[in-house]
């Protein structure tokens, strides 16, 4: 049965402000104008969160199943109708268990894959990363998940000053893997260098990396630089200052920078302790930290919230919408799909007030309770 969704319908090339959403069974069937609509709510498509770690007291570190359901089901109710499960550093047995685990949930819809966050990161810039389980990157490790997963790993996050890094970048490629950089120490060129083998991703840019020097510009320059690679960006307002949101924003363009929440399993819960890949993590007024050491440990964002700091800061809301939607969709090959209020993707919207204040998610042509 057909449906339709009247509002302020927020589109990849612009907002019709009297506009339809038309749905048939799961699919967008039409974007139009609707002029006898009132001037109703924002009508913008269901947000791709391509790096969290969980929420709702739920994570996804663990490997856990249920766990991994519930986290899932908490990002959807704040709009995420696509999220990657984003593990931390570990050995090489979770890495394993967690991706025959999580394959079932996303063959059946509930995740749409794996990102590997680690464990091939830099010591010198691994912020909230257990340090006990950095090494260099393996493709025989890599090859054996990508083959034990069948499509579920989508994206490895590895620092490309570490040995056999390329060579991992390459491995991953090959397979339709996304190669990012991240929690790195790397130099300009050593950036460039992975970037030419194929990484395609910054993950969320500066933080853990090795500072912006006018001498060596390291592997922010780099990765703002190249017209392939997306960079993700965290838009909490602690990770990033809304000057430094706002200026890799305009710098690269909404086409190449993505909103993500980095969220742990503290999102949406009270302050207090929580665990992280292991370690220790305390948050109080919803910034969460280390226990020891006090580095940044993930987040307590949710996307709705993201897609608001940044119009606040500044950031046009078409660019906003691209950037908690269509840009990550395509970072994680998932443009085709979903991502944008467009013919013939998947009937993914959510509802927002004047404000900017969740209303109502769909996924699929159906609304989320």
């Amino acid at each position: 049965m057909a449906l339709r969704v009247n509002g302020k319908v927020v589109t990849p090339t612009g907002v019709v402000r009297q506009g339809c959403v038309e749905i048939d069974d799961d699919r967008i069937t039409a974007v139009a104008e609707y002029p006898t609509a009132r001037d109703g709510h924002w009508i913008v498509p269901g947000f791709v969160d391509m790096h969290t770690h969980g929420g709702g007291g739920h994570t996804f570190t663990t490997g856990d199943v249920d766990s991994a359901r519930a986290a899932a089901a908490f990002h959807l109710g704040h709009g995420s109708t696509t999220l990657l499960a984003s593990l931390v550093s570990s050995p090489f047995e979770l890495m394993r268990d967690a991706t025959a685990a999580f394959r079932p949930l996303v063959e059946e819809g509930v995740l749409a894959g794996v990102h590997f966050e680690g464990p091939y990161l830099s010591s010198a810039r691994c912020g909230a990363q257990n340090p006990e389980f950095l090494r260099d990157p393996s493709t025989d490790e890599l090859a054996a998940l990508i083959e034990l997963g069948g499509g579920v790993v989508r994206m490895v996050t590895l620092a490309p000053e570490r040995d056999g890094a390329l060579e991992a970048i390459k491995l991953l490629t090959a397979h339709r893997v996304v190669a990012a950089i991240g929690h790195t120490d790397a130099t300009y060129d050593q950036t460039r260098a992975a970037v030419a083998a194929g990484a395609s991703v910054g993950t969320h840019l500066f933080n853990g990396m090795r500072p912006v020097h006018h001498r060596e510009p390291g592997p922010v320059v780099a990765l703002l630089a190249a017209p392939n690679v997306v960079c993700e960006l965290v838009a909490d307002g602690v990770h990033l200052h809304d000057g430094m949101l706002t200026f890799a924003t305009s710098t690269a363009g909404p086409e190449r920078t993505a909103l993500i929440t980095d969220a742990m399993a503290a999102a949406g819960m009270p302050d207090g302790g929580y665990e992280l890949g292991g370690q220790a993590v305390t948050v109080a007024a919803g910034v969460a930290r280390l226990a020891a050491g006090g580095a940044i440990a993930g987040s307590t964002l949710t996307m709705d919230v993201a897609l608001r700091n940044a119009v606040h800061a500044g950031i046009p809301m078409t660019d906003a919408c691209r950037m908690v939607a269509t840009t990550p969709a395509r970072a994680i090959g998932l443009g085709d799909r979903v991502g944008a209020l467009q013919v013939g993707l998947r009937a993914d919207l959510v509802v927002l007030d004047d404000d900017l204040n969740l209303v109502r998610v769909m996924r699929g042509g159906s609304w989320v309770e």
